[in-house]
């Protein structure tokens, strides 16, 4: 299947005129607008919503430090097996007004007849650290090599499945300044190792940036380095943001385009989700993610519109909400940590789901929510200490029953309110 770029204005003829987009495969999903709103096309050419929820998994989370998964011991005295627990869960699941399987989900659920999802940690796997924020090297040709050699092996089998909706290339890379650091993407290529491709790749971008002219890096960075190779980091003048922009633009835009390239090749007849946000990222990553045929991001807040709106301005892609979640203080865990608001109690839990949904999906480039998570933490924190409620059932694998009511009747509701989306 070839596949090409669509221009702004031949993207504007397609959003008012409803013709397919970019990425379609006839008996496979993909994604078109009609009529000016955006859907995913299930493979008999309906249009749907994909309404998720992440990690539906028997064996959970472990307790920090240990080997225990209580979710998983509870399971173990209330079901012959996992595959009665696979089928309950499915069930609980499409009853709920779920239709998709999200990310980091057992894999045993994927032949069951339902729309799934395969996150790759393409990135992760060449030798990334999303949790310690620590980039990979996407100029080393071993990132392209592992990018390969993932879709091969990940996606290559499942190229004619037809209930697969598509790939996620990696979840919550860290792209600059956020909560696991303060350095730009170019200082943290700047400090990989000597002789290193990225750290090589970010020195001839300075050079050429300035001309091979150290004093004029010096005068626009405000710094007194001896050379390109012995920066003194990080640069606090406006040249040096513009500088770390622009060097984040080709680090992105490398990442996503090698994504896609390999993903493609080994499954043609799939969707390239892209990379999971962890929420806001600077416009110079959403350029590179261009190249995905959905853009996917986490947004833990009660309005998503904001930043989902911004969003597709500049990628002109569809968007889709990979994680988002609200804790009730009623729940006795003691969500003290991870993301998300607080809310007092299943009643307000239950509203904040309601309002996301219904002010996510009043956007036509809206294409789904995946709801962040199937099952409660420990309360003892899982493997980086969050122990919150973020479960449509608890530790015991008993519902919220107040919010999951609400969860079906949102759910329910999502699809007309695309449907009437401006």
């Amino acid at each position: 299947m070839a596949y090409r770029t669509i221009s702004s204005l031949s993207l504007y003829l397609v959003l008012i005129s409803g013709s397919p987009g970019a990425f379609a495969q006839a008996g496979y999903f993909r994604v078109e607008p009609r009529e000016g709103v955006w859907w995913f096309i299930d493979p008999s050419g309906n249009p749907m919503l994909s309404i998720g929820a992440d990690h539906v998994s028997y064996t959970a989370d472990e307790i920090q430090g240990t080997k225990d998964r209580p979710y998983a011991a509870a399971l173990d005295k209330i079901y012959p097996d996992r595959n009665t627990w696979g089928l309950a869960t499915l069930a609980r699941l499409r009853m709920w007004g779920f239709n998709t399987i999200g990310a980091w989900s057992d894999a045993a659920l994927w032949n069951r007849d339902v729309p799934y999802t395969v996150i790759l940690d393409i990135d992760l796997r060449a030798g990334a650290d999303w949790w310690k924020g620590r980039p990979g090297d996407v100029f080393d040709p071993k990132f392209e090599s592992a990018a390969r050699e993932v879709s091969e092996k990940n996606c290559a089998p499942r190229k004619n499945d037809p209930n697969l909706i598509g790939y996620f290339s990696d979840n919550e890379l860290r792209w600059g300044p956020d909560w696991r650091g303060k350095e730009t993407m170019l200082e943290m290529y700047l400090n990989l190792p000597e002789g290193s491709a990225g750290r090589e790749a970010a020195i001839e971008f300075l050079r050429h940036q300035y001309v091979n002219d150290m004093s004029k890096l010096n005068l626009a960075w405000g710094t007194n380095a001896s050379s390109f190779e012995h920066l003194a980091l990080p640069g606090t003048t406006d040249a040096y943001k513009q500088d770390s922009e622009l060097f984040l633009e080709r680090v992105a835009a490398r990442y996503f385009s090698v994504c896609a390239e390999a993903i493609h090749a080994a499954d043609p007849n799939h969707l390239y989700l892209g990379a999971r946000f962890a929420g806001r990222v600077s416009d110079a990553v959403l350029k590179g993610a261009r190249a995905a045929d959905v853009v996917s991001v986490n947004i833990y807040d009660f309005d998503p519109r904001p930043l989902v709106e911004h969003m597709f301005q500049v990628t002109h892609k569809p968007l889709m909400i990979t994680e988002f979640a609200f804790r009730a203080e009623d729940s006795g865990l003691p969500n003290t940590r991870g993301a998300g608001p607080k809310v007092p109690n299943q009643q307000a839990r239950a509203k904040a789901y309601a309002d996301y949904v219904t002010r996510l999906e009043s956007l036509p480039e809206a294409v789904g929510f995946h709801w962040f998570e199937w099952v409660d933490e420990p309360k003892e924190g899982r493997f980086d200490g969050e122990n919150s409620n973020y479960g449509l059932v608890n530790i015991n694998d008993k519902p919220y029953q107040e919010f999951v009511d609400a969860v079906k009747q949102a759910n329910q509701a999502a699809l007309e309110a695309h449907r009437k989306a401006h």
